[in-house]
């Protein structure tokens, strides 16, 4: 990527126009990285082991690479666009942020553009080599004092990107039930003694592929080693509270980034940043995990579209994702009632005009064939994929909040 390809925001019309007819309502993508300093790579995103380090080791490894975003990634030291999401058309970029905001509803749809002025949601690849520190997103209310906006998010483990289970298969979630804030807060006044224990008063599930979770905003978790499928809210806002991981130091300001500065030693308050009553439900699993549930309507012979990702956060439908796959030589219509972005994770072949294509090896800044945007013009008059190669074709997508008037709730796989 260079400054002589990236179309600015002032003449974006213009392509926008040429790419989305001659895509049909798509909108080829290309992939976006972002590197973590506090994180250990997982080296299972297909990037070149010689470029893990892109951006400069003093910035740390990639391991994250994110979809369909229009959200700028909250790391110091950022380069401008990280995080955001380019669209590649007759050999120059423009960011979706951009595209959003010069045609949003022909490419988000009316009621999500009328609501949200952007595509407020994003997902990602996050691949880590072990654990990482137990944390939570603030929720909406938190997140405003500061100016940000609060973060649910989702998992699911793609079997394709998942060949060995690195160093820490496990996620704590939420708290033991029984547990009280003055342990917490324990915890926070031991922050500088080592480890601080939080995760003695947690609880940790074997991660399991092709299975996910719902994590509300507030909820405390600790991500395993998985690389995990990530829709959510799109904003990248957190607070850790471990203060050690593999014997790694957190600093103390991962705890407290997103929050007041005055407030930046005021323990309580930071304790009562956390949802509590969610954090040390005796149900947990039973209300926040997930497993795919075919959806009859959308499948067919030769292919079968799953939800991966439904059900509701504090009530509300913010997100969710589906999986398709289609047999060798098969090929569907996918009618979605909303936007949405594909990510292709096994096989070749092509939707609509453009080719899709699973890359075994990607050099950064190279420009893939597998992520493609739908827009909502698309969608709702229906997209062609076929399955051109020997191997099953498999995509997964996700969709902005409200799309749908049915969407499967957590629990009813059992069903």
């Amino acid at each position: 990527m260079t400054a002589e390809n990236i179309v600015s925001s002032d003449n974006v019309a213009a392509i926008l126009d040429r790419a989305m007819e001659a895509g049909e309502g798509l909108l080829r993508l290309t992939p976006t990285w972002v590197p973590r300093s506090f994180l250990h790579p997982g080296r299972r995103l297909k990037l070149h082991t010689d470029d893990l380090y892109a951006y400069g080791a003093e910035r740390g490894g990639i391991d994250e690479r994110w979809f369909g975003s229009t959200t700028e990634a909250a790391n110091e030291g950022r380069v401008w666009h990280e995080g955001l999401s380019f669209a590649s058309f007759e050999s120059q970029l423009f960011t979706l942020r951009d595209a959003v905001a010069e045609s949003g509803s022909r490419l988000i749809g009316e009621a999500i553009w009328e609501k949200y002025n952007r595509w407020p949601i994003y997902s990602k690849f996050f691949d880590n080599m072990g654990p990482i520190p137990h944390h939570m997103h603030q929720g909406f209310e938190d997140a405003a004092l500061v100016g940000q906006e609060g973060k649910p998010e989702s998992y699911y483990f793609p079997p394709q990107y998942n060949n060995v289970d690195n160093n820490f298969c496990y996620t704590f979630m939420g708290l033991e039930p029984g547990t009280t804030k003055s342990q917490i807060r324990k915890c926070l006044e031991d922050w500088n003694k080592g480890d601080n224990g939080i995760l003695d008063l947690s609880k940790a599930y074997r991660l399991k592929r092709g299975t996910g979770w719902l994590i509300p905003p507030g909820v405390l978790h600790a991500p395993g080693s998985l690389c995990t499928y990530e829709p959510q809210w799109g904003s990248d806002v957190f607070g850790m509270y471990q203060s050690l991981v593999e014997g790694r130091e957190v600093p103390w300001s991962l705890l407290v980034k997103d929050m007041p500065e005055d407030k930046h030693q005021d323990l309580d308050f930071i304790v009562d940043q956390l949802d509590w009553e969610k954090n040390v439900d005796p149900h947990f699993k039973d209300n926040n995990y997930l497993e795919p549930i075919a959806d009859e309507s959308g499948s067919g012979e030769g292919h079968t579209d799953r939800w991966i990702v439904y059900g509701l956060v504090n009530g509300q439908q913010l997100f969710s994702a589906k999986e398709l796959t289609v047999q060798p030589g098969a090929r569907c219509t996918i009618q979605d009632p909303g936007a949405s972005s594909w990510i292709t994770t096994q096989g070749k072949g092509r939707i609509g005009s453009l080719a899709l294509q699973t890359p075994a090896l990607i050099r950064f800044g190279q420009q893939t064939e597998d992520e493609v945007f739908i827009s909502h013009e698309a969608a709702a008059g229906g997209v062609e994929i076929e399955n051109t190669g020997s191997e099953p074709l498999v995509g997964l997508r996700y969709f902005g909040p409200d799309t749908f008037d049915n969407l499967p709730q957590v629990g009813d796989y059992r069903n």
